[in-house]
Parts: C-alpha cells; sequence; structure tokens
C-alpha cells in the first residue's frame, strides 16, 4: 500500500499562490505516475495536472494550464503542485493520486488516492 498525505492548503487571496505537497510512504512512488486532483462543492472530482514517473510527461487541465505547476522530487518521495495567480473557482479540495501504471491523460483511474487538503480562494 502507499499512503499519501497532502499539505500546504489554505485559504489565500485571488491572485495569491499555494504550493501543495503531497508526500507518500509505505513504499517508494519513483516508479509511478501521480496526479493531483480537485473537487468543489457539490461538483465531482476533476482532474487538474499528472506527472509520469521521470517529470518526462506532465499534463495539466485546461482550467489550471499556465496558473499551475506540477512537479516532484522522487528521493523525497514528494510530489508537488505549485499553484499562482490562484481565482475563486480554485477552490476546493485537492487531492493526491499515485497509479502504479501510466493512465490515460487526465484519467481518475489512479491507484492509491491522499485525504485532501482544502484550498479556499477568497478576498
Amino acid at each position: 500500500q502507499v499512503q499519501l498525505v497532502e499539505s500546504g492548503g489554505g485559504l489565500v487571496q485571488p491572485g495569491g499562490s499555494l504550493r501543495l505537497s503531497c508526500a507518500a510512504s509505505g513504499r517508494s512512488i519513483s516508479t509511478y505516475s501521480m496526479g493531483w486532483f480537485r473537487q468543489a462543492p457539490g461538483k465531482e472530482r476533476e482532474f487538474v495536472a499528472e506527472i509520469s514517473w521521470d517529470g518526462g510527461w506532465i499534463y495539466y487541465a485546461d482550467s489550471v494550464k499556465g496558473r499551475f505547476t506540477i512537479s516532484r522530487t522522487n528521493a523525497k518521495n514528494t510530489v508537488y503542485l505549485q499553484m499562482n495567480s490562484l481565482k475563486s473557482e480554485d477552490t476546493a479540495v485537492y487531492y493526491c493520486a499515485a497509479a502504479k501504471v501510466r493512465v490515460r491523460a487526465g484519467s481518475q483511474e489512479y491507484n492509491y488516492w491522499g485525504q485532501g487538503t482544502q484550498v479556499i480562494v477568497s478576498s
């Protein structure tokens, strides 16, 4: 089993920035694809970004492209989501996920999920 714990969420003003972290434990995720997803109140969970095991392939949802950056440090068993130019529409619980094999771009077919961290963008 892989345990994923997100951190870094909180309250931020529109236009501000946050960096989310996802720390994995239980086993190395160095060969796993990793993704970030979010779920706003009353909405279905949606894809945000994903990154291949070596960071060589990255895919973003159109809604965050140019504002968010996904990265990983395999030596630390951690993935990140740098969120800039935040909008109120970004308010959601953000989830980290891990996949043992590469999934289709934007797919939610991941094997492991974190508990989520809340991001509120409001003035």
